[in-house]
C-alpha cells in the first residue's frame, strides 16, 4: 500500500487563497454558558470554605486584579504572607473543584 504524501509548502505561501493544502486555523473553543454557569457556581461554593484572610487575598489578586505588594498593603501584611495567602487559597480551590468534578483544562 502506498501512502499519499502532502507536498511540502513553503511558509510564505501557506496562507495563499490559491494554495491547494491551505489549512485554516482551528477556531477557538467557546465555552458552553451552562458550563460556565456550573463552574461559576462550584467556585463560590469552595470560596466560602477558605479561611477568611485566604478568600480576601485571592479575591484581591484575581478580582481587583492587585499584585502581592498591593495585597500586602491592603490587608496590613508582609507581601510575602499576601502570596502565602494566595497560594494556599489557590491549591485549596484546585482540591475542592477537583473533588466536585472540575478537572483542569490541559
Amino acid at each position: 500500500m502506498r501512502r499519499h504524501r502532502i507536498p511540502a509548502v513553503s511558509i510564505d505561501t501557506a496562507g495563499d487563497p490559491g494554495n491547494p493544502y491551505r489549512r485554516e486555523p482551528a477556531a477557538p473553543l467557546t465555552p458552553d454558558p451552562v458550563e460556565r454557569a456550573a463552574l461559576g457556581r462550584a467556585l463560590e461554593t469552595a470560596m466560602a470554605t477558605l479561611k477568611p484572610d485566604q478568600r480576601g487575598a485571592v479575591a484581591l489578586r484575581y478580582e481587583e486584579g492587585l499584585s502581592f505588594e498591593e495585597i500586602g498593603q491592603v490587608l496590613g501584611i508582609p507581601e510575602v504572607t499576601a502570596r502565602s495567602h494566595v497560594h494556599r487559597a489557590r491549591k485549596e480551590l484546585a482540591r475542592q473543584l477537583a473533588a466536585a468534578g472540575w478537572e483542569p483544562a490541559r
